[in-house]
């Protein structure tokens, strides 16, 4: 008799010291779906997981795996049986081929020499990218791929293993809606062939649009498992976070003044050009369009990291030099970069280091760093973000995602900035810690901020924003107001068009 599950995991216990991660969750999965397992950062998805591959062994519980119960497991052993993952941090080796990632630990070798068939792993990659449609180098070096195409190597290589089941931890958060679609058939074709896919996402809209059934957990315990047939976005996110959230995108309308921000032709060979705009104090301006229009370039740019090549920026119209992020900072500029982990935190460092890094100097005494107010100035941004954390001490690599990424922005604050950067500010997070921030970004605007908030999710864009600058192929495409601003005509600006609607 065939079984009903392919993968049953069953009252699954994991304890780290001082912290019960997972309290009896159970998890089933049927071959030739498409499973949602969702949650708020914390909630025990990543911990859950790494159990199932071996990574963590729990306390207690069993897992059963086509038709065999485990008792242990490990990572080798997961991909002998069957079990293969994309990973949400991408770790590809930069300096090495995309075949060679791909066939890494499992390359094909002559006989006793043990020498690898260079050619015949190009040739294997080749096949795979023609089955799947991807139109990528295999002998390319992957340090020269975008993000967008590491991920699709990430996602062929997982594929390449003829898993029975693969877990895609957030396989969309830095590829092209474009790339979503792709990815969506490629699913939907592993689907048809009686794979089984968990999938983990922060995106509502995917987990209606790819998945067959969910389950959801909330503070390491088990809630519910549902058909996706059977449930709603509200009724979905009323499970994750233990509570309505009735205003997601909570925008209050504040007194829009005088510029405080302005940028004239700016222009960066190779990345964009000509681009102007201004933002007022107490305004939100997103930057919209497309994965590699130049959105992040301009902010960086303007934020010193790469200097722009010609153009003007001025403040409280005074033009201003920046050569530097220093600079940047002493002009009362803060960035929150599209990376956290990449190029905004210091993950083996604490809290309160992270917090600090860019006011440090604001701190110092007669005799060196004032550590009593620093501590209290850390405390006081931990208690206003309600960064959940047990102490100011704590590591923050072991924080979730929404509170590194309120780490970041109270590091920010502490600079006490007239203008911010928000760059992604909600990718990766949990609904909830979206909504908090967002509410955040809402206080900081009344509060008399000018804030440039970069997003790649047309929700965020059009819910937050007080006007929308759309970027295309790194030039600046048009202007909407909020009232005028529509997702199709965000769309059209993005890809080039002129508007028609």
């Amino acid at each position: 008799m065939a079984e009903e599950y392919l993968l049953e995991m069953e009252h699954i216990r994991k304890e780290f010291p001082g912290v019960l991660a997972l309290n009896e969750v159970s998890l089933r999965v049927r071959s030739g779906t498409v499973h949602a397992l969702m949650g708020e950062n914390g909630a025990g998805k990543s911990t859950l997981m790494k159990v199932l591959l071996g990574i963590y062994r729990p306390e207690d519980g069993s897992i059963r795996f086509d038709g065999v119960t485990h008792e242990v497991m490990d990572i080798r052993k997961s991909l002998q049986y069957g079990i293969s993952m994309i990973h949400q941090e991408l770790s590809p080796i930069p300096y090495m081929t995309v075949a060679e990632n791909i066939f890494l630990g499992r390359e094909p070798v002559r006989g006793k020499t043990g020498w690898v068939k260079s050619k015949v792993q190009i040739q294997q990659t080749q096949e795979l990218f023609d089955e799947l449609d991807i139109d990528i180098d295999p002998s390319a070096k992957m340090v020269d791929l975008s993000i967008a195409n590491m991920q699709m190597v990430e996602i062929a290589t997982a594929i390449s293993y003829n898993s029975k089941l693969i877990i895609m931890d957030e396989p969309t958060s830095a590829i092209t809606e474009k790339e979503v679609a792709h990815l969506f058939r490629m699913i939907n074709n592993l689907r048809d062939k009686g794979v089984a896919i968990i999938y983990i996402t922060h995106k509502m809209d995917e987990v209606f649009q790819i998945s067959d059934e969910v389950t959801i957990l909330r503070d390491g315990t088990f809630v519910d498992s549902k058909l996706s047939s059977k449930i709603d976005k509200n009724g979905l996110i009323s499970m994750m976070v233990g509570r309505e959230l009735t205003d997601f995108f909570p925008k209050i309308d504040v007194e829009i003044t005088d510029i405080k921000l302005e940028v004239r032709n700016l222009t960066l060979p190779g990345k964009f050009e000509n681009v102007s705009f201004n933002v007022r104090r107490g305004e939100i301006l997103g930057i919209a369009g497309l994965m590699g229009s130049g959105r992040t370039e301009v902010v960086e740019s303007i934020f010193g990291i790469y200097p722009p090549a010609s153009g003007q920026i001025l403040i409280d119209d005074k033009e201003i030099k920046i050569k530097q992020p220093m600079d940047a900072i002493a002009a009362g500029m803060g960035l929150l970069t599209e990376d956290r982990k990449l190029s905004g935190l210091f993950l083996p460092l604490s809290v309160m280091d992270n917090m600090v890094y860019s006011s440090i100097g604001n701190f110092m005494g007669r005799i060196g760093l004032d550590f009593k107010r620093m501590s209290e100035e850390c405390e006081k941004q931990r208690r206003a973000l309600d960064v959940k954390t047990p102490s100011l001490a704590q590591k923050v690599v072991n924080l979730s995602g929404g509170n590194q990424q309120k780490v970041l922005i109270a590091r920010w604050l502490l600079t006490e900035p007239d203008i911010l950067f928000l760059d992604e500010p909600t990718r990766g997070i949990d609904v909830g810690a979206k909504s908090e921030i967002h509410k955040l970004m809402g206080k900081l605007a009344e509060s008399g901020k000018a804030i440039i908030m970069v997003s790649s999710e047309m929700p965020e864009i059009l819910g937050m924003s007080d006007r929308i600058v759309v970027m295309h192929e790194g030039e600046k495409a048009g202007e909407l107001s909020r009232e005028d601003a529509t997702q199709e005509r965000i769309l059209q600006l993005a890809a080039g068009e002129t508007l028609t609607i």
